[in-house]
């Protein structure tokens, strides 16, 4: 069976694609920032590393582990550690700015280049990234997290024309809204960097945290993490993957509207989906 290694495992999708691939058979390996998450996926069977995408050190030291695992041969990348950082444009600093960069971005390369390398030398692979439909289309108060997605689609698309004919795949998985513990893990970034008290965008904010900390699914046709995972199976088992594989009824819609509709109209429709 094919050797994978997904990033950002701890819950959600990761946790998802980690489990549900090791059930049918394939050799995982799951990376987490933290041990105790290593513990539980170890506890089912499944392998994992500590790799921080923020840390070079730390990338390095897990493509090593996964290599002496695997015996060098990687099979399927699926790229999907990442985090949100919420907050209007300008209350994010540089510093948060680049924080979010680091893992969704420039982390998320790193390890993909490193993967290419062994990728070439083996003459196969498969690489998708779990992008979102944020990388297609923007909303109010996500800019950090969208500009981070919009660059992984310009990277990915780029890559696809570079590695024509070398027998490696790149494909876009693009998710609308998941059961996950984003919404969760995006309020304590909005907590820890943006200063509601001093923006112009105070009142707004509120209701950006009631959504965040809203229980249960905060937005219409929420679909299980598993919705994801089977795209990726698709990308792992088809004889030849999608470029782009479309998760949520959102998704599909605002690709399409971003198509047929002249720009101010589309910035109408985004500003009434746009609750803060």
């Amino acid at each position: 069976m094919k050797n994978i290694l997904i990033t950002g495992c701890s819950t959600g999708i990761g946790y998802s694609a980690a489990s549900l691939l090791h059930q049918k058979g394939y050799q995982v390996i799951a990376t987490v920032r933290k041990h105790e998450d290593a513990q539980i996926l170890e506890a089912q069977g499944i392998t994992s590393t500590l790799l921080d995408l923020a840390d070079s050190e730390s990338i390095l030291s897990a493509f090593n582990f996964v290599c002496e695992q695997f015996n060098g041969r990687i099979d399927v990348l699926f790229n999907n550690g990442a985090f949100g950082q919420p907050g209007a444009v300008e209350d994010l600093s540089r510093s948060v700015l680049r924080e979010q960069f680091e893992t969704n971005v420039f982390g998320t390369q790193e390890l993909t280049n490193l993967v290419i390398a062994q990728m070439r030398q083996q003459g196969h692979g498969r690489i998708a990234y779990n992008s979102s439909i944020l990388g297609i289309i923007s909303l109010a108060y996500r800019g950090a997290y969208n500009a981070s997605k919009y660059a992984l689609e310009g990277l990915a698309d780029t890559m696809r024309l570079e590695l024509q004919g070398s027998n490696i795949h790149v494909s876009l998985i693009e998710p609308g809204p998941i059961e996950s513990q984003f919404r969760a893990n995006a309020f304590v970034k909005y907590q820890q960097n943006i200063d509601k008290s001093s923006s112009a965008h105070r009142d707004t904010y509120e209701a950006m945290e009631k959504r965040l900390t809203k229980d249960g699914p905060a937005a219409p046709f929420t679909l299980p993490a598993e919705a994801v995972v089977d795209k990726l199976i698709h990308v792992i088992e088809s004889k030849r993957p999608k470029i782009r594989y479309y998760v949520t009824f959102p998704t599909y819609l605002f690709a399409t509207l971003k198509r047929l509709l002249p720009h101010r109209a589309l910035d109408w429709v985004l500003s009434k989906v746009s609750d803060g």
